[in-house]
């Protein structure tokens, strides 16, 4: 009898964490697997962000439907009848994979190559630990816990993104109150969200100029680890998919090696019979509210609102934020913006509705997620960045001896579109 892909999945999962990083044994890769199913989990990075498994047997017209919905022009009959994916165009957003009635497809998963790398303790691994994080795992398990559970799977330290959230926010804030000198300026954010960003770039190509040319908080994070250990290997966890395509990305290759999403790491911790919540608890970072809140809607244009005003309280022109969260309100936010429809000057767009919590792979609901969200920022020590000195620390470790010097050339936090 065939194995199921989830079979398959969860074979492999416990296998190869029974070999401690070594290749899978000759019963995982038996005869009754699907040998694409096998490469899709043994070497994601061959693939798209989007598995197809198995025939379209859906007729020509519902597969001119499924390429009609794709926003980035990935998806398209193939010749053999079937629908082709390209490699290159998909971004991960996954709106295909939740619009596909015959459930023929599915999300990448990094799992299997990113536990070998653990398993081999060959170098360092981190676990990046995206802001929207607190809570996905069980109300009890607490930033601590869950950097002692993550240490059990084999990571050798967690490190909380919120915290480069921070130092992007800050940047931003600086190139805010740099370049809005006028009524008629505007800034489009350049932080956390890939799908905004592919938008901006192959919709809405003629609003890139204001656009900051700003890494993402994942990116940052990465490359701040390498500066400081050569040889880690990196390894985001968060509730998105596009991230996998965000690491993939040429100028940014390199900075994380590994994208996991949260029901990922949940199916690591149920094949291991981990409860996060039973851990002990460990230490905590220590970023400002403005960074936890990235994982929400608004989050990026409030943290950049109060910084700009931490920062330059009295300047004439003030921050007027407008954020839109999914792929159809972020396309009418810029075209309202185009149009000469909005008196805004600083936008912000995810392309999840609620924001990251709502991303495709988030184990809670939006609406609790967000909440938790917005309680762990509650319970931060500072506001801003402006006055976290954890991020003044930070920049001084990047090679930064002043706040403004984020403003210049910099190979960790900048990129070019």
């Amino acid at each position: 009898m065939t194995t199921t892909f989830q079979e398959l999945y969860r074979r492999l999962v416990k296998d190869t964490l029974r070999q401690k990083g070594g290749l899978p044994s000759e019963t995982a890769l038996s005869e009754d697997a699907d040998p694409i199913q096998l490469d899709c989990l043994l070497k994601p990075q061959r693939h798209p962000l989007v598995w197809r498994l198995g025939s379209c047997d859906c007729p020509p017209e519902a597969q001119a439907n499924c390429a009609a919905a794709c926003e980035f022009d990935a998806i398209h009959p193939g010749p053999d009848g079937d629908i082709l994916i390209d490699k290159e165009l998909c971004i991960g957003c996954g709106l295909c994979i939740d619009r596909c009635h015959a459930q023929k497809l599915m999300a990448s998963k990094d799992i299997i190559p990113a536990l070998q790398a653990i398993g081999a303790r060959e170098h360092l691994v981190y676990a990046l630990i995206a802001p929207a994080f607190y809570g996905q795992f069980g109300a009890e398990v607490t930033p601590g816990r869950l950097r002692s559970a993550l240490k059990r799977i084999g990571f050798d330290g967690m490190v909380e993104v919120a915290l480069f959230a921070d130092i992007l926010t800050l940047k931003e804030a600086l190139e805010f109150d740099r370049n809005i000198q006028k009524e008629s300026d505007y800034q489009l954010t350049s932080c956390c969200c890939p799908m905004w960003i592919a938008m901006i770039r192959k919709v809405y190509n003629q609003l890139m100029p204001h656009v900051p040319g700003s890494v993402s908080p994942m990116v940052a994070s990465g490359r701040m680890i390498k500066s400081l250990y050569p040889d880690a290997v990196t390894v985001f966890i968060g509730p998105c998919l596009a991230k996998k395509s965000e690491a993939r990305e040429a100028d940014l290759a390199g900075a994380v090696d590994f994208v996991l999403t949260f029901q990922e790491v949940q199916d690591i911790f149920e094949a291991m019979e981990i409860d996060p919540a039973r851990f002990e608890e460990s230490e905590s970072d220590h970023s400002s509210r403005a960074g936890r809140i990235y994982a929400r809607s608004g989050g990026v244009s409030e943290a950049v609102r109060d910084t700009v005003e931490r920062l330059n309280p009295n300047r004439p022109v003030r921050i007027r934020t407008q954020k839109a969260d999914g792929v159809a309100a972020c396309k009418a936010m810029l075209n309202d913006l185009l149009d000469g429809k909005t008196d805004a000057n600083f936008f912000e767009g995810m392309g999840c509705v609620g924001g990251c919590v709502g991303g495709p792979k988030a184990i809670l609901d939006r609406d609790r997620g967000r909440d938790n969200v917005e309680a762990y920022g509650d319970a931060a020590a500072y506001a801003t960045p402006a006055e976290n000195p954890n991020v003044i620390e930070m920049l001084h470790q990047l090679g930064f001896d002043t706040v403004e010097g984020l403003l210049e050339h910099s190979d960790l936090l900048t990129r070019k579109f």
